[in-house]
């Protein structure tokens, strides 16, 4: 006796749908996603200083906020691509320092196209990158420990190579060598029908986009959400661990290369001394847009809107009149709010499925 259904008649719609097929309703998407807590916070945030702070609103000030965002969130996103995977680094703050001084000195040193200096940086940085993936993956160590030694060594590197080549803890002025301008209009800014556009933005935007397409639609994705969730398990199903975690490092040395040079075509000169504790900054922003500590839950337009909560709110202090010393109250209080909003939209998610 056959236990199959009877086949379907041409033409003619089934009558009920398949119960075996799970339907997930629009609602039930919308609250599994890992930025929906952000996204909240920052409507708040926004809400707020646009009531108690007159100035918050205004045309500059709102450019003044998306350029704070930029800076950090150009770091931000592969920060949190990489806390997906299941790793940190706490050496990608002084890493940004570390690729301005590179292209700086060794362009002055060498009297070159500041071009020139940026490209030798950019490989350099990747290097580092790629070192603290390979001392991961082959000591085994926690990503704490490597990427703190890193941290160390930087910041002694920075600061003992600054002062032996220009004598100072400050590099020398670059501004009128050849190739600044246009490194300048790359990574510093550009005028655009006579609007001035900070290049940090583009870039940002570009990451966020790029980091999306590689989570949501790339099999490397895949690799990054399966690595952040279980290393072993992942391995065990043709993973290349390894390899995704090395990848992941050198993501966040490329954002380190574009905010140094972002850093280096601004201000001309940059201390040596820059960079110290922007590294939790960075982990900061990809927390509170969604990323667990734990790995392979998060999302990159999440670390985004943290960026975006953290220049409204250290922009909206300031256009508020009050104490900047009470930014980082400010900044604490939305990182445990965010996190436990985070923590509750999850368990929702989870039990409706």
């Amino acid at each position: 006796m056959s236990t199959s259904a009877p086949p379907a008649t041409p033409g003619k719609a089934p009558d009920k749908a398949d119960e075996r097929l799970l339907r997930t309703s629009p609602l039930r998407k919308l609250m599994g996603r890992p930025e929906l807590g952000s996204v909240v916070g920052a409507v708040a945030v926004f809400v707020f200083f646009s009531v108690v702070a007159d100035a918050f609103l205004r045309t500059s000030s709102l450019a003044t906020v998306l350029y704070a965002a930029s800076t950090l969130g150009i770091m931000a996103v592969p920060v949190a691509l990489l806390m997906i995977g299941g790793e940190f680094d706490l050496s990608a703050g002084v890493m940004v320092t570390s690729s301005a001084l590179i292209s700086s000195m060794l362009s002055y040193q060498m009297t070159a196209n500041v071009w020139v200096g940026a490209l030798v940086s950019l490989l350099v940085t990747l290097g580092l990158g790629a070192f603290n993936g390979l001392m991961l993956t082959r000591t085994k160590l926690p990503s704490f420990i490597i990427t703190l030694g890193t941290f160390l060594m930087l910041t002694g590197l920075n600061l003992g190579l600054t002062k032996l080549i220009s004598g100072t803890v400050s590099t020398k002025s670059i501004g009128d060598m050849e190739g600044f301008p246009s490194a300048k209009s790359v990574f510093g800014e550009f005028t655009v029908g006579g609007t001035t556009v900070k290049a940090t933005i583009v870039w940002w935007v570009v990451l966020i986009a790029l980091a999306t397409w590689i989570l949501l639609r790339t099999r490397f994705g895949n690799w990054i959400f399966a690595v952040g969730g279980g290393a072993d398990a992942a391995r065990a199903v043709g993973v290349p661990v390894n390899r995704t975690k090395i990848l992941l490092y050198m993501g966040v040395a490329f954002a380190a290369w574009v905010s140094g040079q972002h850093l280096l075509f601004s201000f001309d000169v940059v201390q040596s001394g820059e960079g110290v504790g922007n590294e939790l900054t960075y982990i900061i922003a990809a927390v509170i847009g969604g990323c667990l500590i734990t790995g392979g839950y998060g999302s990159a337009i999440g670390s985004a809107v943290g960026a975006l909560i953290f220049g409204m709110t250290s922009k909206g202090i300031v256009y508020a009149e009050w104490n900047p010393d009470w930014f980082k109250f400010f900044l604490g209080a939305m990182l445990l709010l965010a996190t436990l909003l985070n923590a509750w939209v999850r368990k929702r998610a989870e039990a409706t499925t």
